[in-house]
């Protein structure tokens, strides 16, 4: 569904009329900045099977830090693994004031990587990911992680995740601009209703999200 065809099935719903791109009049703009602020929401409610990303990083000996180039500062971390030849392991996460005190408290230690920890972010907005032991030698990491889509910007933009929640949702935030208090509870009423039965379909389609299993 594109950007465009998501702001006329809003408008449609507001008994406007349909427009030939996001910028032609001002409410078509607003609707449109209802839609990504809508989408980001439900982006960052649940682990949705459409944004999972797969990043490998070959380390670099004597560093610690690494960019997840195109992850954003939105992405959520599920896995990280080292896939290298004759040494396949998971890595285990450690909260940052560990790494520190590892890392400046404790003997230096160098070797292949078993612990990674999430740092803030690059200049390119992108996370960084921090493991130790320091490398001494390249290891092949593999990050799997739930990755945001940027705001859709041009009409034939499209969008991951379900796009009938988004719908609703902007649906929503449009009747409650217009100050339609009573209709607005009833459209909110409506769109977790949808958020909820869409998060459990990609739940029962993708149950390792929310099964946990004992190692």
């Amino acid at each position: 569904m594109t950007y465009l065809e998501i702001v006329n099935k809003v408008l449609i719903r507001l008994r406007e009329n349909e427009v030939t791109s996001v910028q032609e009049s001002p409410y078509s703009k607003l609707i449109g900045e209802f839609v990504n602020i809508v989408k980001r929401e439900v982006e960052d409610t649940y682990n949705w099977a459409s944004l999972r990303n797969t990043i490998i990083i070959p380390t670099v000996a004597s560093t610690i830090t690494y960019s997840l180039t195109g992850s954003g500062v939105r992405s959520r971390v599920d896995q990280v693994a080292n896939i290298s030849s004759g040494s396949k392991h998971e890595l285990t996460y450690i909260p940052s004031n560990t790494l520190a005190d590892w890392n400046l408290v404790e003997t230096l230690q160098t070797g292949e990587p078993y612990y990674f920890n999430l740092r803030s972010v690059d200049s390119n907005g992108d996370a960084i990911v921090a493991i130790y032991p320091t490398p001494d030698a390249v290891y092949e990491k593999i990050l799997r992680l739930y990755t945001t889509q940027v705001d859709l910007e041009i009409d034939a933009d499209t969008i991951t995740i379900p796009y009938q929640v988004v719908v609703e949702g902007a649906l929503a935030r449009a009747i409650s601009e217009r100050g339609d208090d009573g209709g607005y509870t009833e459209q909110e009423g409506r769109y977790n209703r949808i958020l909820s039965d869409y998060i459990a379909i990609d739940a029962g389609n993708h149950p390792e999200t929310t099964v946990w299993y004992a190692q």
